[in-house]
């Protein structure tokens, strides 16, 4: 009897500003702690700005000449490429989850999508998009 009782207030009841107070409340604080972290590390924390601190850092090793010098776009080339079929990679997981499901017009269609997602891979290469010469 108490079960159903919860029930149907839940169910009759609505949502007004009031139900959302104390998320603001938790809101307003997590803001404010962040906040106030901050602020005091900034001005508690030490200052001292060596010539060492200042210099710039990769990785462990000395900088060597210009971090502004030309780079080839064979970098972007690769990396692009990479995100371009990774990303139509995941779209065979659908497919493999619902693939009974999907029947024989799912796999026409995962078919078509593998024809053109090779036509553009042979089209890569086919430019020497991959080739590594300078």
């Amino acid at each position: 009897m108490l079960w159903t009782n919860f029930l149907m207030n839940v169910s009759t009841a609505s949502n007004t500003a009031v139900d959302y107070f104390p998320i603001g409340i938790q809101l307003i604080f997590a803001v404010g702690f962040v906040a106030t972290m901050i602020g005091v590390s900034a001005l508690i924390g030490p200052k001292r700005q060596t010539s060492d601190k200042l210099q710039s850092f990769e990785s462990g090793i000395e900088s060597v000449g210009n971090a502004r010098q030309p780079m080839a776009i064979k970098y972007f080339l690769v990396a692009i490429l990479f995100v371009l079929f990774d990303v139509e990679v995941i779209f065979f997981y659908p497919y493999a989850i619902n693939f009974r499901d999907l029947g024989w017009n799912g796999f026409f269609a995962v078919l078509m999508f593998v024809s053109l997602f090779l036509a553009g891979f042979i089209y890569i290469i086919k430019k020497g998009a991959l080739k590594w010469e300078d």
